[in-house]
């Protein structure tokens, strides 16, 4: 991978110096075409060996371009913030939106090659992450971010000389830290690393340009060139690399999954009371306990309109102190969501250790909703199984214990429902001409339910299909659930 980065390359301070009016101002161009046209952010990630100008290339780019429409983020230590959540919490949430050119100055990649290099992980954990980083990227062009990452590489001797030099002069000595000198001394063993996880995540959707960074000039005028090439290639209308969905096998008979529920099932007053404290007070208790410490919990309710969510949610919420859960309404996304990739809106609202996150709706839209409506194309629909799993595993890795529920209740009863709320005044304002719409399409939103149910029910995040015809029943075995999840998980 290295011997691509041109080795020897220089550029003389006069030839610099006459280049840079022309490509600063078509840079300049082309990030407010960006910025007006509001199509697609740019995602910029530096990364390289030490001493290699990473810093300077950043400034140099923010001095070049306009810096309102640049956002900006150098990746240190972890805030404990960031700590309690997945590795990947924290690059999600500084995503630029549509519009706008983000940097990152050290990335996703960072901590996987350290904690190989001094093996503090294995060789299969470190494939693991290299897939990891694929299956983001990957998500991520589809939903249409321009990925352009810098590889800044110097030889062993040159990142030597560099390091010194920066060390002899009092103006610069504060950019060689200690940790500079520990990866210098493990330069060929990081060397290794690099070499393979470049090659593993150089692909069509989001290349590496291998860079010799020794002469700063060839280095910064390389990196504007190939921005500039990437932004206006996009805006000129080109394409973004895509994965296409690998294609679904049809299973019309899965939908048995949810026809074959008996929906007859009921609990009478006196043995819901007495079932429903039961699983109330045992549900604080393990929320309480040690055991909880390091976990988080995460709770996921859909269903069928008018299903009883809302009532399941508020029996949930009732065994808890209120300080220390969230309820996420989910709706249409916002201009500020919709200027941002998909998952991105969940991934700003998962919980930290002993945290409660209860979804009203959620990222199960895209399958749900958006399929069966026509919101987003058949291969966003197809691609979502296959990320919203990955999400889901990357939220279980980190201690998350997550309950999903889809609650099914029977066309009949959704139709009584319905006319109480047209009937009783206090609940006119649930019922809309939108949930009649949605009740036309019983039979697509039944198949998509299947779908979602079969193709997203895994060990570490099983859907859980609630019988909800009576309401009493729902609610015990929502709770039930939850209790039997968290005492089999701590």
């Amino acid at each position: 991978m290295f011997e691509s980065a041109n080795l020897g390359q220089t550029v003389a301070k006069e030839a610099y110096e006459r280049e840079v009016p022309a490509l600063r101002a078509s840079l300049l161009d082309a990030q407010y075409d960006l910025f007006e046209a509001k199509r697609f952010p740019v995602l910029v990630i530096i990364a390289g060996v030490e001493a290699a100008g990473k810093a300077e290339t950043v400034q140099r780019l923010n001095e070049w371009m306009d810096p309102r429409h640049i956002v900006n983020h150098g990746f240190l230590t972890p805030s404990s913030e960031e700590a309690e959540r997945p590795p990947m919490f924290r690059f999600w949430r500084a995503l630029p939106p549509k519009g706008r050119i983000g940097i990152f100055f050290g990335s996703w990649y960072t901590m996987p090659i350290l904690d190989r290099a001094f093996r503090k992980t294995s060789v299969a954990e470190f494939e693991r992450s290299i897939d990891e980083i694929r299956h983001l990227e990957r998500m991520l062009a589809n939903e249409g971010v321009l990925i352009v990452k810098f590889w800044f590489h110097l030889s062993k001797e040159r990142e030597r000389k560099r390091l010194k030099a920066l060390e002899r002069d009092p103006a610069t000595r504060w950019k060689v830290p200690k940790r500079s000198w520990e990866f210098f001394r493990h330069y060929d063993r990081l060397m290794k690393v690099n070499e393979r996880i470049l090659r593993e995540t150089s692909t069509a959707e989001a290349p590496w340009t291998v860079i010799d960074a020794w002469d700063e000039h060839y280095r910064e005028l390389t990196v504007g060139r190939v921005l500039l090439d990437a932004m206006r290639a996009r805006l000129a209308g080109q394409a973004a690399p895509t994965v296409t969905a690998p294609p679904i096998n049809p299973r019309v008979e899965n939908v048995k999954l949810v026809r074959s529920l008996d929906l007859s099932q009921r609990i009478d007053k006196a043995e819901y009371d007495r079932r429903l404290a039961k699983h109330q007070g045992r549900f604080a208790q393990l929320l309480r306990g040690k055991k909880f410490d390091g976990r988080s919990l995460i709770l996921v309710f859909e269903g069928a309109d008018a299903a009883g969510k809302g009532s399941a949610i508020r029996r949930v919420a009732g065994a808890l102190d209120a300080r220390y859960y969230r309820i996420v309404p989910i709706a249409a996304p916002t201009d500020e969501e919709r200027a941002q990739p998909y998952l991105w809106r969940f991934w700003r609202h998962v919980p930290g250790h002993r945290g409660v996150v209860i979804f009203d709706r959620s990222w199960y839209g895209r399958v749900l909703v958006e399929r069966v409506e026509g919101f987003c194309s058949e291969s966003d629909w197809m691609r979502a199984y296959d990320e919203i799993n990955g999400f889901e595993t990357e939220l279980a890795r980190n201690g998350a214990i997550l309950c999903k529920f889809w609650l099914q209740i029977s066309k009949a009863e959704q139709l009584r429902r319905f006319r109480e709320r047209e009937r009783t005044r206090f609940k006119r304002f649930k019922i809309t001409e939108e949930d009649w719409r949605n009740r036309k399409k019983w039979g697509a939103y039944e198949q998509a339910v299947a779908d979602m149910v079969d193709r997203t029910s895994t060990d570490h995040a099983p859907w859980t299909l609630v019988e909800a015809d009576d309401k009493r029943f729902a609610r015990v075995k929502v709770l039930k659930t939850i209790v039997d999840r968290l005492e089999a998980s701590l």
